[in-house]
C-alpha cells in the first residue's frame, strides 16, 4: 500500500499526522516535502550560520548520559576461539557490510517505553549509531537525532496508520507529493523513471526518512546485508540518514557542525529547532530511564 502525505497538515493534528511544513530560508536553494517538514538532499550545501542562531547545546554524543547505547556482550572465549579458526579467512562483502555490535534488548525494551519510539524503529536508529561509532567515530552522531528526524518525516514509518514490520519495511509505502514547484517545493523533473516513488513526471520523497531519489542513488545504503539499499526500509534509511548527516567531516556533538548537518537535511531554522528539541526530549528520557 502507498500512501502520499496530504498538504499543510496543522501543528495541532493527530499523532498520525506529519507536522506542519516549513519554508525554506532559501527557496532558490532548498525545497520542503508536504509530507513531513523536507526532502532530504535537495538542500546540499548550507551558508555561513548566524551565531545567534546555532542551538546552545546540541544532542549528546554516544558516549554521553542520553546517547549511550547498551550493547549485547561479546563472548570473549567464543571471539577468540572464532579468531583462531578462520584467522585466513576474509569476512564476505555482505557480512563486512552488516557487521556491528547490537543493542541489548533490554535496552531497547526500557528506551522504547521510556521515550515512546518504537522498539523496531528505536533498534534502526540505534544500530545506525552503533555503524557510525565503528565506521566514522569523530562524527558521534547519537541515535536521538536520528529519531527525531524520524519522528517529523514519518512518525517512524507509522504515517497514516502503517508500522514497521519485524524486517524493517514500512507497510505503507510512504511517498510525498509530487516535486512540481508547488506548495514550496522546489520543481525537479523525474529522474528515476518512477522506480522509487512510482511517479514518470515528478521526482517525490520516499520512506521513513524522506529521501529524494537522486540523493537516494548517491547515498542510499543496504544496512542489512539483502543486496538492496530500500528506501522503505527503516534499517536502510536510518543508516543512510547517519551517513548523510556525518558528511564532510562533521561532529555532530559540535553546536555548528550540528547545526550544519540538520540544516543539509532541510535548510530550515524553524525545523532543525524541532528535531533539537524533540532530540534532547529523547536524550532526556533515556539518561531518566537509565
Amino acid at each position: 500500500m502507498t500512501v502520499s502525505p496530504p498538504v499543510g497538515q496543522d501543528a495541532e493534528a493527530s499523532a498520525a499526522q506529519p507536522l506542519p511544513h516549513r519554508k525554506p530560508a532559501a527557496v532558490a536553494a532548498a525545497a520542503v516535502l508536504s509530507a513531513a517538514g523536507l526532502t532530504a538532499g535537495i538542500v546540499a550545501v548550507v551558508g555561513g550560520l548566524n551565531p545567534s542562531a546555532v542551538p546552545p547545546q546540541p544532542p549528546p554524543g554516544p558516549q554521553e548520559a542520553g546517547g549511550v547505547i547498551d550493547t549485547v556482550p561479546a563472548d570473549g572465549a567464543e571471539a577468540a576461539e572464532q579468531a583462531e579458526l578462520h584467522a585466513d579467512e576474509r569476512p564476505s562483502p555482505a557480512a563486512q557490510e552488516t557487521a556491528s555490535a547490537d543493542p541489548l534488548p533490554e535496552w531497547l525494551d526500557t528506551n522504547s517505553e521510556a521515550s515512546g519510539v518504537p522498539r523496531r524503529a528505536l533498534l534502526a536508529y540505534a544500530k545506525a549509531q552503533l555503524r557510525l561509532m565503528e565506521e566514522q567515530p569523530g562524527c558521534r552522531i547519537s541515535w536521538p537525532t536520528l529519531a527525531a528526524i524520524g519522528e517529523v518525516e514519518s512518525r517512524h514509518g507509522t504515517y497514516a496508520g502503517g508500522e514497521v514490520g519485524s524486517d524493517g519495511r514500512t507497510t505503507v509505502d510512504i511517498i510525498g507529493i509530487p516535486l512540481d514547484g508547488s506548495n514550496n517545493t522546489a520543481a525537479i523533473v523525474d529522474t528515476d523513471g518512477g522506480e522509487l516513488d512510482g511517479d514518470s513526471r515528478w521526482d517525490r520523497a520516499v520512506g521513513p526518512m524522506q529521501f529524494i531519489p537522486t540523493t537516494w542513488e548517491q547515498w542510499g545504503a543496504d544496512a542489512d546485508g539483502d543486496g538492496r539499499a530500500n528506501p522503505h526500509d527503516i534499517d536502510d534509511t536510518a543508516l543512510t540518514a547517519a551517513r548523510y548527516l556525518c558528511a564532510e567531516g562533521r561532529d555532530l556533538t559540535d553546536q555548528e557542525d550540528w547545526w550544519r548537518a540538520v540544516l543539509a537535511y532541510n535548510q530550515s531554522e524553524s525545523y532543525a529547532r524541532d528535531i533539537l528539541d524533540i532530540a534532547n526530549r529523547y536524550a532526556a528520557d533515556a539518561a531518566r530511564a537509565t
